[in-house]
């Protein structure tokens, strides 16, 4: 079986590529050419057909993730397939599956029959848990497990993985040399691999092993996604020398990868500094050949807990703005707890609003709804403007529980409306949109 990239550059359009072009409103070429160029990817192992074709990448609307999982104090099933179905609800292009606690098989399968979502994962995360629990150390963990690991996840129907093959004997050196890190390691699959490698002085298997991984992930046509395992956590740790070296690998890896006819993406931090975003993003364009930037937030201050959706938006709309194509969302749990239903709603809300504020600074021809959502508010249309609305319900139930006495005002004016006085001094011309004063 051919993958996405594969049969792109055989100049075949797939039926995938057809939806991702209908759905972002460009030709099947355009969706195909840029695929074939690894600017565009596709997540969409044949194993689970039912899921929604979802395009990651140049020219395509920022999409956002929704991250789940269980921990080794809560683990329902229940609960993460509620969160599942939240995420979808409130409108994630893609779902990770990031359980540790718990029957993790289980988990996955119930979680990818609950969505129809591109579910991704991280497979070192089943790799390391299961090792603690068999031999009470995951420095144990072997290599033959975690590569017969990952083929089953992806037989179950896992669209695309983050592994973490950037991080080798090179990386950790520079870390190691720099001999500090405010934030400490903050990936929990970065964190065990490193410790696994120092433990048993040997090289990391995924890096070690590249063709393997490729190999693996061309045989059900899922995307690689070059995880960061020693991304920033913290501002002050951004751009430093070790998470540098992971990226320039990653990069490298990225190109490899493309070049076997593997679709692949690149994951970045973390925590960065407002004034760094542009510049990391212009980095991984740069180095890895336009693959599709998978970020995390990022998260431009450290002291946000309890409002780190609102952090991670901030930077998620700089990021989107910069050119990345995937945000993964944070929730006001981060940092705190494991996110509960509410948290996963408020998370998708906050990093969708970002991600359109950014597509609309980045693509200024994709400002038409907001002008026609001005439109409606200078001519008081409430039934118009929660048709544009991203978040009617909330809107409306806002609204309706602050009733105002003149249903075409809000209670904010009252009879002091700006817009229901300025309404009767204006009318549209019929020749368009420009406004004529009435005499």
């Amino acid at each position: 079986m051919k993958t996405q990239l594969e049969l792109a550059r055989d100049g075949k359009i797939t039926e995938p590529m057809q939806q991702v072009a209908e759905a972002e409103g460009f030709a099947a070429e355009t969706i195909r050419a840029l695929v074939a160029q690894g600017e565009i990817v596709i997540p969409m192992n044949p194993n689970r057909p039912a899921q929604k074709a979802v395009g990651i990448g140049t020219g395509l609307r920022a999409k956002v993730n929704a991250s789940i999982g269980t921990s080794s104090d809560i683990a329902d099933i229940e609960l993460e397939k509620r969160k599942a179905r939240a995420a979808e609800e409130e409108q994630a292009d893609t779902l990770m599956e990031l359980s540790t606690g718990g029957d993790l098989d289980r988990i996955r399968c119930e979680v990818l029959a609950a969505t129809s979502l591109p579910v991704g994962n991280v497979p070192l995360y089943q790799a390391f848990s299961e090792a603690s629990r068999k031999y009470h150390n995951p420095n144990k963990l072997d290599p033959e497990y975690l590569f017969a690991l990952i083929e089953r996840q992806l037989a179950d129907g896992i669209s695309f993985m983050a592994i973490h093959c950037g991080i080798n004997r090179f990386s950790i050196e520079r870390l190691r040399k720099q001999g500090y890190r405010y934030g400490g390691l903050v990936s929990k699959g970065g964190t065990f691999m490193v410790s696994w490698m120092e433990q048993n002085q040997r090289e990391n298997p995924l890096y070690e092993q590249f063709d393997r991984v490729c190999a693996l992930m061309k045989k059900y046509d899922a995307v690689l996604s070059l995880g960061n395992g020693i991304r920033a956590g913290a501002i002050h740790d951004s751009h430093d020398r070790a998470q540098m070296a992971e990226m320039i690998i990653n990069c490298e890896l990225a190109e490899i990868a493309r070049s076997s006819g593997c679709q692949v993406m690149v994951e970045g931090p973390g925590h960065v500094p407002l004034d760094e975003i542009a510049g990391n993003i212009m980095l991984e364009k740069r180095m890895s050949g336009k693959a599709p930037y998978y970020v995390l937030g990022p998260l431009p201050a450290d002291t946000g807990a309890g409002y780190d959706h609102i952090t991670a938006a901030i930077g998620a709309a700089h990021s989107v703005r910069s050119g990345a194509d995937l945000i993964c969302y944070i929730t006001p749990a981060e940092h705190l707890a494991l996110p509960n239903e509410a948290d996963v709603r408020e998370g998708v809300r906050a990093t969708r609003l970002a991600a359109r504020i950014g597509d609309i600074a980045r693509y200024p021809e994709r400002r038409e709804r907001e002008k026609q959502m001005a439109k409606a508010r200078r001519d008081t249309n409430w039934e118009r403007q929660m048709e544009l609305m991203m978040f009617p319900e909330a809107a409306q139930k806002i609204r309706e529980s602050r009733s105002p006495e003149n249903s075409r005002t809000c209670t904010m004016c009252g009879d002091f409306c700006a817009m229901e006085r300025g309404i009767s001094l204006f009318r549209e011309d019929m020749r368009g949109d420009k406004l004529g004063c009435r005499a």
